[in-house]
This record gives structure tokens, C-alpha cells and sequence, in this order.
């Protein structure tokens, strides 16, 4: 059993005994001390937003969380069947002070996690998850009394209302994609994109779209993670039906995996940069992505006119530097686009949308496209954590190493050669350490890889 309590919110598997992993006493706890923590924030009446992904146990967390929320006097909007953007969307649309999004991503099915927003509808930072995290330690709450118990309203509504935001963009070419007459492959991993992919592509003009695993039932048919060892079927499918986009989107729909018309893989470090360089050429300006993605998004950008800026790897710390630089595209090399125009979340729906009217407008194919861009290859690997792994000292021993090269160590270690890096870092979301390595092919990756891997093991030796 594991529970992991980060940047990237409350995370766990379910089963086993409280504290060992995410079970309904943690799901309480952790959802009162978010209650607790909003009530600090707001005056009157507060309003939490919440949505979740299909997988098994999301209707069990999900009435945990609306009962506990309405047991600390907070009326809940409760959204159903939902994507992380798709709640992000929701939150500043309700006026809400905040969100909980219920789904542990590309996580198999046997975890699940509370994701905790703002009242912006962003990631709350990691200084108030810290200060969440202490009132949970000391189980500071203070339920209603019975006269003052929040209420629920449901409401369906909200895949409709981000289509229409996505269809309303003047960057999105919806004339452009319908006289393309494309025929698009999608896999939901029969998880919520099974219920707003369809409807967003025909509302496009895509002229036929080959579903699978569109069924939301959280049977995942193949592992969620979009990384191309999961993606064989999809890929076949695209061949088969001579489709001239792939489209893949993990449970919670917050991230973008795209299979090229002969079935290869466009490469999920490259969706982002496919996306930024259609915005790049409507309006020239700044682009952020965290220090483990491809240094094609700095190449294109630079192309362009625009300077990019790296931050730490989380969704939050890729928002921050973006508000910083006032970037009009960023997100992170695991195909997740954040487009600052819709809302300050990653969201494979108008990545998708943007996609299509670069592809229609320039007339490419998706091969076309991922070939005109500069080539690199990112090798990730990683290594289980055991108790007696001492993360720290490991990282601290390979900057040591290292210390001739440039070394950036504001999130983990990354160590950058001329023609190469490789990026070492605990995970926010897996008892792991995550080695990314990038070169100009897969071979050379690999091997820088397998270095850094090999000394790794001589220092917990």
C-alpha cells in the first residue's frame, strides 16, 4: 500500500489499513483538512467544485468527499463523470472558492487521489498544501451543526461549456478542420475522454472518428499512461482505417499522446511543441515547460522570436514561471499543453482543437509535422525507492560529480552537456527516482541513461 502526499495532491492505492494508503479514514481526513484550510481563506458561504474520472473507485471517494465537505458546513458542486480541466473550467465559473478533482492520472486502477485547486481553478501552491498537510497532522477541524450543513447541486452541463470555449478561440480553425475532412482514431482508456472526445471532434467537423475504449467504466484496457508500449492498438487502428491523426488521452484527460497517420508515435515531448509552434505562429511571444522536457520547445521558440524559460518539474511550478514570463503556450514534455488563453491547467481538449487547425491549415500531415521538427530523443527511466534509499545524498553525491558541468538544482539534479542532458529527480507522484535523459537519437539517450543509472546503483551500494 502507498500514500503520497505532494505537490501533485493526496495520492494512493486503495485497501489496507489508514496511513498506509488512500483509505476512506485518509480520504476524510484529507478532505476535511482542504475544507479547513479553504474556510481560512474566504468569508461566508463557501462552494467546492467536484469531478471525477471514471476509474473504479471514484464513486466510493467521490460521496467520502461531497459528505465530508458538506459535514464542515460547504455546499458542493458536484460535477459527476469529468476531466481535470473540465473542473478547472468549472471552479471560476461557479464563482467557487475552490475544487477537488478525483483521479490519480496515468496512475493504474487500483490508485486514486484528491487533486486540490484554488478558487482560480489552479493547483493550490506547494506553501498552502504544506500548511493543508499540518492541519490534517493535527486534525484541526470543525464540523457544522446540523442547521448549517452544506448542500449539493449537481450539474452536467460543463463538458458542453469547455467545448464552447474551445470552439469560440479564434486560434481554433473549425471551417479549416471540416473542409480537411480528417478521420481521427481516439483511445480513452475507457475513462471520462470516452464521454467529451466524440462530442468534441464532431462539434470540429471531423468527418468520421474511430472510437476506442470510449466506454467510462475504469476498466483500463492496457496501462493509462500514454507512453507508446501502451499505444500498439491505437496504432493499428490508425493503419487500418488509414486515419490521419491518433489521439490519446490518459483518465483524468489532462494529458495528450498523438500517433502519426502511419502509425508511429508523433512522441508525447512533442505534442507540446507541435501546439506552440501553431500558437507561435499567430502571436509571437514566451513559452515555458518544466526542466524534463525536449529542447525542441526552446529551438522553435527561439525560431519564432520568443525566449523560453525551464522551471521545476509540477503543473503549479510550470503556471508560476508562465505568469512570470507571460507565456501564450507552456506545459510539460508528458504531453500535457497549458494554453493561458482557456485557463492556467493542462487540457488535452484544446490541444487536440489546435492540433487539427494547424494541421488543416498548413495542409500537413502529422508525419509532415513531427519530421520538421528538431530531432531529439528523451530515454525515461527510473529506479523503486526502498526505505533505505537515501534520495538526498544520492543527488547531492551525482551534483558532486558532475560539478564541471552545468548543474541546475532547483528540482532535483540536472546535469546539462553541450549536445545532452540527463534530469534526476524524486517523483511527486511514484516512490521512484526519475532518470530522463535526452540526445540527438535513442541510442545515445539510452546510453547516457544507463550511465547515470549505473553510478546511481554504485552510490546506494
Amino acid at each position: 500500500m502507498t500514500l503520497i502526499k505532494s505537490i501533485s495532491g493526496i495520492r494512493g492505492t486503495i485497501g489496507g489499513k489508514p496511513g498506509e494508503g488512500l483509505s476512506p479514514l485518509d480520504v476524510v481526513k484529507f478532505t476535511s483538512a482542504y475544507g479547513e484550510w479553504i474556510k481560512k481563506q474566504a468569508s461566508g458561504k463557501i462552494k467546492i467544485v467536484v469531478g471525477r474520472d471514471a476509474r473504479i473507485s471514484g464513486l466510493m471517494i467521490e460521496n467520502l468527499v461531497i459528505s465530508t465537505l458538506i459535514g464542515l458546513g460547504i455546499d458542493v458542486v458536484n460535477l459527476g463523470l469529468s476531466t481535470t480541466p473540465t473542473v478547472e473550467i468549472a471552479v471560476p465559473m461557479e464563482n467557487a472558492n475552490g475544487g477537488i478533482i478525483l483521479t490519480a492520472s496515468h496512475n493504474p486502477k487500483q490508485w486514486n487521489a484528491l487533486k486540490l485547486l484554488n478558487g482560480k481553478g489552479e493547483f493550490i501552491s506547494g506553501e498552502d498544501g504544506q500548511e493543508l498537510l499540518t492541519i490534517a497532522d493535527q486534525e484541526d477541524f470543525n464540523y457544522a451543526d446540523v442547521d448549517d450543513l452544506g448542500v449539493i447541486t449537481t450539474n452536467d452541463k460543463y463538458f458542453d461549456i469547455h467545448i464552447k470555449e474551445i470552439l469560440d478561440h479564434e486560434l481554433v480553425d473549425v471551417e479549416a478542420i471540416k473542409a480537411a475532412k480528417f478521420k481521427v482514431a481516439i483511445d480513452a482508456v475507457n475513462s471520462t475522454g470516452g464521454l467529451c472526445l466524440p462530442p468534441l471532434l464532431r462539434a470540429l467537423g471531423v468527418e468520421e472518428i474511430y472510437e476506442l475504449y470510449c466506454e467510462p467504466n475504469g476498466q483500463f484496457p492496457h496501462n493509462p499512461e500514454p507512453l507508446p508500449e501502451n499505444l500498439t492498438e491505437i496504432s493499428k487502428t490508425v493503419v487500418e482505417n488509414k486515419a490521419d491523426i491518433g489521439i490519446v488521452v490518459d483518465p483524468d484527460v489532462d494529458r495528450l499522446a498523438l500517433v502519426c497517420e502511419d502509425g508511429s508515435m508523433f512522441g508525447e515531448e512533442y505534442t507540446l511543441v507541435a501546439v506552440a509552434d501553431y500558437v507561435l505562429s499567430k502571436r509571437k511571444g514566451n513559452t515555458v515547460s518544466n526542466m524534463s522536457s525536449t529542447r525542441a520547445l526552446r529551438d522553435i521558440t527561439e525560431k519564432a522570436g520568443g525566449e523560453y524559460f525551464a522551471s521545476a518539474v509540477g503543473e503549479v511550478n510550470v503556471v508560476n514561471q508562465m505568469k512570470a514570463k507571460n507565456a501564450v503556450i507552456g506545459g510539460e514534455g508528458n504531453g500535457g499543453v497549458i494554453f493561458p488563453d482557456l485557463h492556467y491547467g493542462r487540457d488535452s481538449l484544446i490541444g487536440i482543437a489546435l492540433i487539427l487547425s494547424h494541421m488543416a491549415q498548413t495542409g500537413k500531415s502529422a508525419k509532415t509535422l513531427r519530421v520538421g521538427y528538431p530531432q531529439y530523443h528523451i530515454s525515461k527511466n527510473k529506479i523503486e525507492l526502498t526505505p533505505e534509499i537515501d534520495v538526498d545524498l544520492i543527488l547531492e553525491k551525482m551534483e558532486e560529480k558532475y560539478a564541471n558541468e552545468n548543474v541546475n538544482t532547483i528540482d532535483g539534479v540536472k546535469i546539462d552537456f553541450a549536445e545532452e542532458w540527463v534530469h534526476l529527480r524524486k517523483s511527486n507522484t511514484e516512490p521512484i527516482i526519475r532518470i530522463y535523459s535526452e540526445s540527438a537519437n535513442e541510442e545515445k539517450a539510452e546510453q547516457l541513461a544507463q550511465k547515470i543509472i549505473s553510478e546511481i546503483k554504485e552510490i546506494i551500494a
